[in-house]
């Protein structure tokens, strides 16, 4: 890869939300939802373009407000409560390579919801990614608090277990030392190349990569979880991100860049 790679932040913000009615524009700590990860993007040393998908105008103004690019719309028809993240995915970076000539060397996907996230944590994850050019993509994940070892599938009144070992057949009657150290996706990044996503329909691809860390995850997901997660935020070391969001969107924003076609 030469020159600069170019790194597109992806952020779905959808009108509609079944636990917290417009929940992306919901104040945490007196400022949008959906402008802290547009603010984590804007400070990446590796990010450099962040778009938000949406299909609510509103949302659309606020993201342009805090530096954000709104280059379409999200049709109505993969913007419901049980649309996919891949449809989302798919429709923008096809509409970036049919409109604007435009195709990223990878895409970050912040989710809005977990606005607790520190930039340096997210670079990281960036640079072991573009290390591994064979990757398809990177997740980031946490120690799981329960071992999938010990876990049964319940069919009627009969017991299956959800994983084996071929090594250990009886896996769930073993001591938890013996048991391999599972992990848990926990969406605080994630890294995917654009074929992953438009020639294999998939998030992830067929080699994805890992990176194990011990950050405090806070999703909100209902009115119960914002306490949490505003306590968190205020325990977040200062750095360009916490600058953007205190600077607001009047001073903060940055005017939506030029297509730049043909890059990637």
């Amino acid at each position: 890869m030469s020159g600069r790679p170019e790194i597109l932040a992806l952020i779905l913000a959808r009108g509609g939300s079944r636990g917290i009615p417009r929940k992306n524009l919901m104040l945490v700590n007196g400022r949008p939802l959906i402008a802290y990860p547009i603010c984590q993007a804007r400070a990446s040393r590796h990010i450099t373009r962040t778009i938000v998908s949406t299909d609510d105008a509103e949302i659309a103004a606020v993201a342009r407000d805090w530096g954000a690019e709104t280059p379409f719309m999200r049709p109505v028809d993969i913007a419901g409560d049980f649309s996919t993240d891949i449809e989302a995915f798919r429709h923008a970076l096809i509409w970036l390579r049919e409109n604007e000539g435009y195709m990223p060397d990878a895409v970050v996907h912040l989710r809005a919801t977990e606005p607790v996230r520190r930039v340096s944590v997210m670079d990281a994850a960036i640079e072991k990614f573009l290390a591994h050019p064979d990757a398809d993509s990177l997740r980031t994940v946490s120690p799981a608090k329960e071992t999938p070892y010990k876990m049964w599938h319940l069919e009627g009144d009969v017991m299956r277990p959800v994983v084996t070992l071929p090594d250990l057949p009886e896996a769930h009657s073993v001591g938890r030392q013996m048991l391999p150290q599972a992990y848990c996706q926990d969406g605080y990044v994630d890294v995917i190349r654009p074929h992953a996503i438009l020639e294999l329909n998939s998030m992830v691809g067929q080699k994805v990569l890992g990176m194990a860390t011990d950050e405090p995850r806070h999703d909100i997901d209902t009115l119960a979880d914002v306490p949490a997660t505003e306590a968190a935020l205020r325990r977040m070391p200062p750095d360009e991100a916490v600058a953007l969001l205190e600077a607001g969107p009047a001073r903060g924003a940055q005017p939506a860049r030029a297509s730049a076609g043909g890059q990637g």
